[in-house]
């Protein structure tokens, strides 16, 4: 039989499962068995995905290219991916990299921003901030280091709600799925770690934008009902396209 169409039981899930990498070794048993196994996440530093991933850091602090050359090589997805991993938030060298993001690639607007050239786009992305929050939350980078990328998230809501990375740059009109999903991300890994600046208003907005997504249920078009992209439909990695709708 061919092994794509090979059905497992629910009791095989779990060990099927804990046959893979480390770092899902290490959620399998935090989210499904409810077990916290803090060696295991140690370990994701020096085995598997999580150790490959650090490999390839250069000695100046980045991945691939610079911050966000070549894209999915570059070091803003790297560091996303090692988050997702659930690395150990307590990596220097992690830590170093991320700082030199917020030092080095913030616009006027206090946002991030992936370009190399500001002077011609001078304007952050959304969907960046949100991401970028994401994992420097988690990594636990000083709050003084965030808060301009919070004003410029805040300054940035639409009134539907939610957000859309095109609204500094083509003057977007509503908002998007997939820029509101990085941005819910962001401030939840925000609030979850303890950052409290400008947190009621984050809150505030937090639930807006998830009503946004439920108006829109979870991925169809508000004035037909038709499902958005199919994409949106599928299970993949690392993300959807950016779709506005």
């Amino acid at each position: 039989m061919d092994k794509l169409s090979v059905r497992l039981s629910e009791k095989d899930i779990v060990p099927w499962l804990l046959e893979g990498d480390v770092s899902i070794q290490y959620q399998v048993h935090r989210d499904l068995l409810g077990v916290e196994k803090p060696e295991l996440q140690k370990r994701i530093a020096t085995e598997g995905w999580g150790a490959q991933f650090l490999r390839f850091r250069k000695p100046e602090g980045h991945w691939g290219r610079g911050f966000y050359q070549v894209k999915w090589i570059s070091s803003h997805y790297s560091l996303l991916d090692l988050k997702h991993l659930n690395i150990s938030p307590n990596i220097p060298e992690i830590k170093e990299s991320i700082l030199k993001i917020a030092h080095n690639h913030k616009s006027e607007d206090g946002g991030i921003n992936p370009h190399r050239d500001y002077r011609e786009n001078p304007d952050s992305d959304l969907c960046i901030n949100g991401m970028f929050l994401n994992y420097a939350c988690f990594f636990r980078i000083d709050e003084g280091m965030l808060k301009s990328v919070v004003d410029c998230i805040i300054q940035h809501q639409m009134p539907d709600g939610g957000f859309n990375c095109r609204i500094n740059r083509s003057g977007a009109v509503h908002s998007s799925l997939h820029t509101t999903i990085s941005v819910l991300e962001g401030l939840r890994e925000y609030k979850k770690n303890g950052y409290i600046y400008r947190l009621e208003e984050l809150e505030k907005i937090a639930a807006e934008s998830r009503e946004f997504i439920l108006m829109h249920r979870f991925y169809k078009s508000d004035k037909t009902g038709e499902v958005i992209h199919k994409k949106f439909t599928m299970l993949s990695y690392p993300f959807p396209p950016c779709f506005s709708f």
